[in-house]
């Protein structure tokens, strides 16, 4: 396997085979991921497996043999050579595990390669980034991370919308070599770039036929340039590379700086949480009434890094599953953090804690990627970390990693919100059940079965009628002359509900949980529930 291997098709996952390309530079990683000895002799089954992290965890995902052909001719991800498969198969496997092909359309190349190695990300505006950049993108290859890099574009029209100079804005490219050239008896900074297109190169100073490689050594342009052929890969002056390219995207095989020489033994702590319309998605410090009820992790920080007075800590905050929700019409929500100093009291914080005390750290922005990670210098002490989307009532799960050079510890502080429900009363003996109870179970019983989100979702909507019967007989009134639209519930609030009602932990919505939804529904009257929620 290499990166000449990778030919983009007719899907619009550029970002996923930049990082396919700079996975095969890494035979290690390529391994886990695609494991060996699968082949077409011995024993063939017709069935592929190949190996992702997903969410703090490897999940081997298996694929049969059939891939998607036009005329007998491959029409998405596809090798050069007509006999090899390794990269069709992948990107099928990696189409199964976010649900779709179509599920994989645009994205970034930090997602993929989080994915083949359960790295940490770190990016670069290359307009503003540090100095020793070059030295930064050269010790990252050095360690073993994979690098991609992209044109930022101000519209869609200019989504792949090709330069002069042969560059495509919009397009996910991956670095594959950072270098140094003699030339005229100076050294030259150069970087190795490769369109997943196989084709459509750089055209400007040292591109593949360009005057500036008649004054290079042959050894060395031997050496640099392998073959210039029209396969897709070219090499740039670091300095025009800057002024091209807008964003450099890092994967690390661990959180060490790459801004420095020392390599450390990290720690991990780990946390999964979900962000629930009505009681845990607070969104951000802007709307402080809600802040609060975000869900809030204790972290100590107890001894300073070797040789310093600082702890450094990574905070990677990761929306989950999101890709697989497109197709429910979801996608990645606004995401960020911040963090502040702790009292020495393990209970939630309150309003008025916020209100009156500033954060110490945060991310730099709330942006709709699927992770945003930050590294930071803190002094030892606790520190509250709140983890938000930026617009309340935004629902989702998350994973949140805690990286430190030092042992710390971490703990997930319970919330209460005013939107908690009480604990269901005990049932009711079958001979004192009320007739609208019996009638309520029996049709429970009759829809729910599992009683999964789908379930609920089915009781939901086939019995809205008879809710609107029971309100009548409660004496509900419903203002005349407004209209009570009523489309269904939507998968994500029947999962809300379930959260909300769920006091037993079991991922299921019980009879006796049921029926307390129920009553609420009552006493709120369903003329206001629909009309808040729409």
């Amino acid at each position: 396997a290499d990166r000449t291997d990778i030919c983009q098709g007719q899907l619009g996952d550029c970002w996923l085979l930049a990082a396919i390309a700079s996975l095969t530079l890494k035979k290690d990683i390529m391994a886990r991921v695609v494991p060996r000895n699968q082949d077409f002799d011995y024993k063939y089954a017709g069935i592929f497996h190949f190996q992702f992290w997903q969410h703090n965890k490897w999940l081997d995902v298996v694929v049969d043999d059939r891939l998607p052909t036009v005329r007998n001719n491959l029409i998405m991800l596809h090798s050069a050579s007509n006999n090899e498969f390794w990269s069709a198969l992948m990107e099928k496997a990696y189409a199964k595990l976010n649900g779709s092909y179509e599920a994989l359309k645009g994205g970034s190349t930090m997602e993929a390669m989080e994915d083949f190695t359960g790295g940490v990300g770190e990016t670069y505006e290359t307009k503003s980034a540090p100095e020793n950049l070059f030295l930064i993108m050269k010790k990252a290859l050095d360690r073993g991370s994979m690098m991609g890099c992209s044109i930022d574009i101000t519209s869609s029209a200019e989504s792949e919308a090709k330069t002069s100079t042969g560059l495509v804005k919009g397009h996910a490219y991956s670095i594959t070599g950072v270098d140094e050239v003699s030339f005229r008896g100076q050294k030259v900074k150069m970087v190795r770039i490769r369109n997943p297109w196989g084709q459509v190169e750089w055209n400007g100073p040292w591109s593949d036929n360009s005057r500036e490689w008649n004054y290079v050594d042959s050894a060395e342009k031997s050496r640099l340039q392998q073959n210039s052929s029209d396969d897709g890969e070219f090499w740039m002056e670091f300095e025009d590379f800057k002024k091209n390219y807008d964003k450099v995207e890092i994967c690390n095989m661990t959180p060490d700086a790459l801004s420095d020489d020392t390599m450390y033994k990290w720690t991990i702590n780990t946390f999964e949480g979900n962000w629930i319309r009505g009681s845990t998605a607070g969104g951000c410090r802007n709307y402080i009434d809600t802040f609060w009820t975000n869900p809030q992790f204790k972290l100590e920080l107890k001894d300073a890094d070797d040789n310093h007075h600082l702890c450094s800590v990574v905070i990677a905050l990761m929306q989950k599953n999101r890709r697989k929700l497109r197709k429910e019409g979801l996608d990645l929500e606004t995401i960020g953090f911040a963090m502040y100093q702790a009292p020495d009291d393990d209970d939630h914080m309150g309003k008025d804690f916020f209100r009156y005390n500033a954060s110490k750290a945060r991310s730099r922005t709330y942006i709709n990627m699927r992770e945003v990670a930050e590294r930071f210098s803190l002094p030892p002490g606790k520190y509250l970390l709140v983890p938000t989307t930026f617009q309340p009532h935004q629902e989702a799960d998350f994973l949140i990693r805690i990286f430190s050079e030092k042992k710390a510890g971490a703990l997930f502080l319970f919330v209460l919100t005013p939107c908690s429900f009480h604990q269901p009363p005990m049932p009711s003996p079958p001979e004192e059940e009320t007739s609208e109870e019996k009638s309520l179970r029996r049709l429970f019983e009759q829809l729910a079965g599992s009683t999964t989100d789908t379930a609920l979702l089915h009781i939901a909507n086939c019995t809205f009628f008879h809710f609107i019967v029971s309100f009548v007989m409660f004496g509900c009134i419903f203002s005349s002359g407004k209209e009570i639209k009523f489309d269904g519930l939507s998968l994500s609030t029947c999962h809300s509900i379930i959260n909300l009602m769920d006091v037993d932990n079991t991922g299921k919505l019980e009879f006796q949980e049921f029926k307390v939804f129920w009553e609420k529904m009552k006493k709120m009257g369903w003329k206001n529930v629909w009309e808040q929620s729409s």
